[in-house]
């Protein structure tokens, strides 16, 4: 992963349970939107291949392969802490940004919204880093990996994908927002690194049985 994660007791989202946390989503709240369930996405996808490593380690025809499996497993844990961390982060950047665009024009506490708006493309941004390095890592995964759980791999990488996919979204509607022509290379950064991990989610099918999506 390209950051590293702490725990999913550190994030508010992961101390909650999944019908906890729909019903949150579903709530009339500006929070949790579109950005946290895009991160949350990414952390079903980091689970479900970590079921596929889990029940790779200790399989004798994969004895070669033990250290890296543990090394994906620890990774794994660690990207879906961070996918929690994101989603709180993002949820906690969009309250902000909801709240001070409430605030009348010429109110001192607008004085924020600039950066609060950065901090609402970042959070999608490093969501969709993180999704690429979801799809990077499940990529060396398909063939150490147990085969009959390959059509879990598969669904961890479509997981993935849509991870990254949904969060463009939020750093387009936001992106808008940031000074001079920083917007448009923020959108254009996403779009790369999609296209990037599109090219893995078709190689990630493709090793797994799958064929091209």
């Amino acid at each position: 992963m390209s950051a590293s994660g702490g725990s999913d007791a550190d994030s508010v989202f992961g101390t909650m349970s999944f019908h906890e946390w729909l019903g949150a989503v579903a709530a009339k709240s500006p929070t949790p939107g579109g950005g946290a369930v895009a991160s949350a996405v990414g952390a079903l996808s980091a689970s479900l291949a970590g079921m596929v490593v889990a029940y790779s380690v200790g399989k004798k025809s994969l004895a070669a392969h033990q250290d890296a499996l543990a090394d994906a497993a620890r990774t794994l844990e660690r990207a879906r802490a961070l996918m929690l961390a994101l989603a709180d982060e993002d949820a906690r950047a969009y309250g902000t940004v909801n709240t001070l665009s409430r605030l009348p024009e010429g109110d001192p506490g607008r004085a924020g919204l600039a950066s609060a708006m950065e901090a609402a493309v970042r959070a999608p941004m490093a969501t969709i880093a993180a999704s690429v390095d979801l799809l990077r890592l499940m990529l060396r995964l398909a063939p150490i990996t147990n085969t009959h759980l390959h059509s879990d791999l598969g669904i961890a990488a479509d997981l993935a994908l849509a991870s990254a996919r949904s969060s463009l979204w939020n750093v387009r509607v936001n992106a808008g927002a940031l000074p001079g022509g920083a917007g448009d290379a923020a959108v254009r950064e996403a779009r790369a690194m999609i296209a990037a991990g599109e090219a893995l989610h078709a190689d990630v099918c493709r090793s797994c049985g799958g064929g091209t999506p």
